[in-house]
């Protein structure tokens, strides 16, 4: 009630210990803080913050128009439902290598588990869009040596995506990747591969733990976690999923509204009320203020 269970630092040593095995790691996107609880008590194991979906929620697109501050405190919302460790998708950095220092810092604040940066030029676009341009090899490894330095708890998970397939083809995103990695960077996201051949040359060529973007409409091939389990793969991850899931479900039952002027027929689609204040823990909430307004003072006092 009113906030986790588990410290930051924590979900940290969780997601660390985590991808110190051998068993991929399934990653939904949140679009919101109770999506994410809702994330947690499906079962998943970790939770993720997309860039796009945190610009969508504006009405903005996925081109950079986000600022590390507005970012940061929709971390701080979310971190504070979920006890689950949270990886977000800082973009460049939002600027130049200072910039990246102290977004590493924001989020360190926001009680996330860890951030990935990105190789493309600011202001970027999504990922998985045609005219994507990244910027020189020297100017990335900067980025990742700021955050480095500017990290302050070690568990926290720097990850260095690479949108170099697209652009310079694959062995130099691998060689990019390498790169990254000898700067300082924990983990790899290897953006828009192709196929199972791509993923897997990754694999060969990467030591460190690598994640999987299976978004929907995207550039990749779309493959199971069993695909992703035995290639090696550590994080599969779902960035978009559950807001085009909302918003296709909300468009549907506006349209329904305008034809029908009830919403009898959603009924049977919609969460009901009794599950919704489950997942917000309403009657924890009652209790505590039963304990606290609800008693008798002992004589004298």
């Amino acid at each position: 009630m009113l906030h986790t269970r588990t410290t930051p630092a924590e979900r940290r040593h969780t997601l660390r210990e985590r991808l110190a095995g051998d068993r991929l790691l399934v990653m939904p996107g949140a679009l919101n803080p109770i999506s994410a609880r809702l994330i947690q008590d499906t079962g998943f194991e970790a939770a993720y913050l997309s860039g796009a979906v945190l610009a969508a929620d504006l009405g903005l697109p996925d081109i950079g128009l986000t600022t590390s501050t507005e970012i940061a405190a929709r971390a701080q919302q979310t971190t504070r439902v979920t006890d689950l460790p949270v990886l977000i998708d800082a973009d460049t950095g939002f600027g130049e290598p200072m910039n990246a220092a102290r977004t590493v810092q924001l989020m360190e604040d926001a009680g996330l588990a860890g951030l990935h940066l990105e190789d493309q030029v600011n202001p970027k676009r999504c990922g998985h869009l045609d005219g994507k341009s990244v910027v020189p090899r020297e100017e990335m490894i900067r980025r990742v040596r700021a955050a480095v330095d500017a990290r302050r708890d070690p568990d926290f998970l720097l990850m260095a995506r690479t949108d170099a397939r697209a652009v310079e083809g694959l062995a130099a995103a691998i060689g990019r990747a390498k790169a990254y990695v000898d700067a300082g960077a924990d983990a790899i996201f290897p953006e828009a591969l192709a196929d199972e051949r791509e993923f897997e040359a990754f694999r060969k060529a990467v030591p460190v733990p690598l994640l999987a973007n299976m978004t929907e409409f995207g550039k990749s091939r779309r493959l199971d976690t069993r695909t992703l389990q035995d290639l090696g793969y550590d994080i599969a991850l779902y960035p978009v999923t559950l807001l085009r899931l909302a918003m296709g479900a909300v468009e549907d039952g506006l349209r329904t509204l305008a034809a029908e002027g009830t919403q009898e027929s959603l009924l049977p689609r919609i969460q009901t009320r009794s599950r919704l204040y489950e997942l917000l823990g309403y009657a924890d909430y009652a209790a505590f203020d039963s304990a606290v307004f609800d008693f008798t003072l002992p004589p004298g006092t």
